[in-house]
């Protein structure tokens, strides 16, 4: 008798009915192909983001096999702007490449949807459970990411926050008191007019306040978006209705506007790289960006020319309810036509483990997503404060709701708000206007998918 035990009768015909329906499903085996051995190893594929990809695939992998050699592991790498179609192809397709799929944090609702993930906490995958997993270890708000009408579909891999950072040599030098999460809105618009200075004294200006996305791109809207959390406003309502087409929402999305005053020239092209470089560089005093970017910030000497001692991390400036951060959760999940669900969710465990997250944050900078990392010994001196910012983001955050649309359009919700995000950088529209033209083109959309009913 073979190996692996096919399965029931009764599921062999459903299998050939459903073949003879057009939908050719194979069988996965009743042990779930279970873990492989020395002389018949299991492979299984993951499809990832290519910024971390070759990092796993170089580092994570063999620190997995060391516990689990006869599951190999291979790792392909999409750039970000191809990786959710590709995803989609996946789940929806007939034929299976992947077993194990990454999310970032608006995309999972769209993934889930597609009904080709395991519930993780469900039934299904219950039998290849670890023992010591310890699903009530994560903390809520990067657990909350891979969550979706009440069902688990995914864990999170690489947690992330929209933080600030800032330069304390450059505060010195203005005379300007460090920010930190009392720091207001109005004050830090204060300090900025003190930042933009000259550090030589050859009566050119040198540094600038402030650097962050401010051309189109789906992540600039989050600036604005994190305002407006922080001022007691939403996007969307309970029943998905447009929610920020007022006087908070217009005032939001100005203030990231006037931040440009204090950009260096040039910033309304800033995407993703060109504020990362000028604060690396010693250009800007504060930076709004994912905090994992910190240890390449201050640590890496290879791709900054700060130190640890110079970079200080902490929430956004604070509005009318409190201080401000928005949640970027990448996440990964087991698809249902993985013919090894069994190795793809041991791996998976391993990952999103207290072992493997620890190994995660020393090897890579990786931010925890555990309680008992957070709070356990850091993986280096480096790590205590940013760990420490992280928490009282990952409170701030749950506190706000400080997240993209939980739908499966969030997508598209976000494509609109960078457009007009945009617009209104770009000096094309004013605030009001760009936030108007935003409610409108997203209450056609949600109205057209049978939200607001």
């Amino acid at each position: 008798m073979p190996r692996n035990i096919r399965l029931a009768a009764t599921a062999s015909a459903l299998a050939l009915a459903l073949a003879a329906c057009g939908s050719p499903a194979e069988e996965i085996p009743a042990d779930g192909g279970g873990l492989g051995s020395a002389g018949a190893p299991v492979s299984i594929r993951v499809i990832a983001n290519d910024a971390f990809a070759k990092q796993w695939q170089d580092q994570l992998v063999p620190e997995f096999n060391k516990k689990y050699p006869n599951i190999k592991v291979t790792v392909d790498g999409v750039p970000y702007n191809d990786q959710l179609a590709k995803t989609m192809l996946e789940l929806t397709g007939t034929e299976a490449t992947y077993d194990a799929v990454l999310a970032d944090d608006p995309w999972l609702p769209q993934l889930a949807k597609t009904g080709a993930l395991y519930d993780l906490k469900g039934p299904e995958l219950a039998k290849w459970n670890v023992p010591d997993y310890d699903w009530a270890d994560f903390n809520p708000t990067p657990l909350a990411a891979g969550q979706w009408e009440h069902k688990q579909y995914a864990v999170p891999v690489r947690s992330n926050l929209l933080l600030m950072f800032y330069n304390k040599t450059l505060y010195k030098k203005a005379g300007v008191e460090e920010p930190s999460a009392e720091t207001t809105w109005d004050q830090y618009f204060a300090d900025a007019e003190k930042l933009v200075q000259d550090t030589d004294g050859d009566g050119k200006t040198d540094a600038w306040a402030v650097g962050t996305y401010f051309t189109k791109d789906p992540l600039t809207p989050t600036i604005w978006q994190t305002v407006l959390n922080s001022g007691g406003g939403r996007l969307l309502d309970d029943k998905m209705r447009v929610a920020f087409n007022d006087e908070t929402g217009v005032k939001a999305l100005q203030t990231q506007v006037d931040l440009l005053k204090y950009a260096p020239p040039g910033a309304s092209t800033y995407q993703f790289n060109e504020p990362l470089e000028a604060f690396r560089q010693g250009k800007t005093a504060t930076m709004f960006m994912w905090g994992s970017v910190f240890k390449g910030t201050a640590v890496d000497k290879d791709t900054t020319t700060l130190s640890p001692d110079e970079v200080g991390i902490t929430t956004m400036p604070a509005g009318t309810t409190g201080a401000g951060a928005h949640r970027g959760i990448w996440t990964a999940g087991i698809s249902k036509k993985s013919k090894h669900p069994a190795a793809a969710w041991t791996w998976l465990q391993w990952v999103t483990s207290k072992e493997g997250e620890k190994f995660t944050a020393k090897a890579f900078g990786t931010f925890p997503a555990r309680n008992s990392t957070l709070d356990g010994t850091p993986p280096a001196a480096w790590a205590k404060p940013v760990y420490e910012a992280l928490k009282s983001g990952y409170e701030v955050v749950s506190k706000g709701q400080m997240w993209r649309p939980r739908l499966p359009e969030s997508d598209a919700v976000q494509q609109i708000l960078a457009l007009q995000t945009s617009r209104a950088m770009s000096g094309q529209a004013t605030s009001q206007q760009a936030v108007q033209q935003a409610a409108q083109e997203i209450t056609e959309l949600l109205k057209s998918k049978g939200y607001g009913q």
